[in-house]
């Protein structure tokens, strides 16, 4: 039978279909953080174009309530109990669909099961980045030895450095990485790692924009095949802050240009992570929460 899946950050509607594989039929990406409110909610502007954008999903896949399952994430955890159910209420209404908001913890333990594999023994640092969160995991011996989670996203980012988003960016990657490693603060990161895992779109970014990928020599997934040092991850990163433009940043996901919005300053936040954990090198990952409730159900 075939299932639909979608997962519901902060800014980016991540939509799936399974039979016996995962794939992504679309995304579409909405800043619900502007405008937004605890006990108001989301924008009426925004809450109009995501419902009016789940009903076209709606009538085009047919989706129906035993057929799809919505995972949300990131800000709405922020609402009231009392807006929470509101919201619930409304999908159930006016869409006859679940509105799912599932806790930080739920979210991290998806990821831990997305990322379950055989790493060749390799202390492994997953990191897993969304608007308002991010969450971490590490493997060590092919087994989750810790768990974290950040209250820290690209939205925070995107709110102190509007200016990064210029045609080319007026902001430079160092303010950026001061900036969240005092938001870091008091976190404690371990070392020795052998890799970190950058995941959630990661890997069609670096391609889409000519990172210098490597063959993944430090294990053999058959899902991850490329890695970069984190030298080379810096002065790729500076090359899209400094000499891409966002229009043509944009041009280079005509599908869904708006996500790019997030890419120079999202390469900021693991980056400051990178440093305090002494990452030699980066693997680009594009698994994320749906790759972990499928992995679950197996």
């Amino acid at each position: 039978m075939k299932e639909f899946y979608m997962d519901l950050g902060s800014s980016t509607i991540k939509f799936y279909e399974y039979t016996t594989e995962l794939k992504l039929l679309e995304e579409h990406s909405i800043y619900f953080k502007n405008d937004f409110s605890k006990t108001e909610g989301i924008s009426k502007e925004n809450q109009n174009e995501l419902l009016n954008y789940l009903k076209s999903l709606k009538e085009k896949y047919n989706l129906r309530y035993e057929n799809t399952h919505i995972f949300v994430t990131g800000i709405f955890r922020e609402l009231t109990f009392e807006k929470k159910q509101e919201l619930v209420k409304l999908f159930n209404n006016e869409l006859d669909l679940h509105f799912n908001i599932i806790s930080h913890g739920i979210e991290n333990y998806y990821l831990g099961k997305a990322m379950e594999n055989n790493y060749n023994n390799k202390k492994v640092l997953v990191i897993n980045m969304g608007g308002k969160t991010t969450e971490l995991v590490t493997f060590e011996n092919n087994k989750i030895t810790e768990r974290s989670n950040l209250k820290v996203g690209v939205a925070d980012l995107l709110n102190a450095f509007p200016d990064a988003n210029q045609s080319i960016s007026k902001v430079s990657i160092e303010e950026v990485e001061e900036f969240v490693k005092e938001k870091l603060t008091g976190e404690k990161f371990s070392e020795n790692y052998d890799c970190a895992i950058f995941t959630g779109g990661e890997e069609r970014f670096e391609l889409l924009t000519d990172f210098p990928l490597e063959k993944n020599t430090l294990f053999q997934d058959g899902i991850h095949k490329y890695m970069i040092s984190t030298e080379k991850y810096v002065e790729s990163s500076k090359k899209v802050f400094f000499e891409i433009t966002l229009e043509q940043l944009y041009e280079l996901m005509p599908q869904n240009p708006k996500w790019m919005d997030g890419a120079r300053l999202g390469a900021i936040l693991p980056l400051a992570i990178f440093h305090l954990a002494n990452i030699p090198y980066i693997v680009p990952s594009d698994l994320n929460l749906i790759n972990g409730v499928i992995n679950d159900q197996k």
